[in-house]
C-alpha cells in the first residue's frame, strides 16, 4: 500500500513482529510437556501379591475393578449390566479364544469379583487371567 507525503511516495512498513508469537508458543509447549504425564495415569488399583507371576508382553483386553467396586473396560468406565454386551462387541475373533485380564483391588469383596467374572463368562469368554504382582523377597 503506497501513500504520498509532501510529494514523496512511500510504502507502509508491513513486517510482523514474531517474538511475542514465539513466546506464547514456547509457554504452551512447556504447559503441555508438564501436564502430559499426569493425563496418562491409569486407574489406581492395589493388585494382590502372589508368588507365581507371568510377565505379559502383548496387549490384551483388561477389565478392572477399583476399590469402590467401579468396573472399567480398557480404562473406560462401564456398568456391570453392560459389561457382557460390551465384551461381545469389543475385540477380535471368536470370544471363546480371546483372553481377558481381570485386575481387581485387593480390598474388593469376593461377591463383586464373582459378578464381574460371571459377566465375562456370559460374553462367551472362558480364558480369564487374574492380574497379580510378585511378592518382594527381602
Amino acid at each position: 500500500m503506497a501513500y504520498t507525503v509532501k510529494g514523496r511516495t512511500q510504502t507502509a512498513l508491513a513486517e510482523i513482529n514474531i517474538t511475542p508469537l514465539v513466546d506464547v508458543v514456547l509457554v504452551l509447549l512447556l504447559i503441555f510437556m508438564l501436564t502430559a504425564p499426569v493425563l496418562q495415569s491409569g486407574i489406581d488399583v492395589a493388585i494382590p501379591k502372589t508368588r507365581t507371576v507371568n510377565q505379559v508382553s502383548d496387549e490384551r483386553m483388561v477389565v478392572t475393578i477399583d476399590r469402590e467396586q467401579n468396573v472399567f473396560l480398557q480404562d473406560k468406565p462401564v456398568s456391570i449390566n453392560d459389561l457382557t454386551a460390551r465384551l461381545r462387541t469389543t475385540g477380535k475373533g471368536d470370544p471363546a479364544h480371546r483372553v481377558i485380564y481381570l485386575r481387581a483391588d485387593e480390598r474388593v469383596p469376593f461377591g463383586a469379583f464373582a459378578s464381574v467374572m460371571d459377566a465375562v463368562k456370559q460374553a462367551g469368554i472362558t480364558n480369564i487371567s487374574i492380574v497379580t504382582r510378585p511378592i518382594e523377597n527381602k
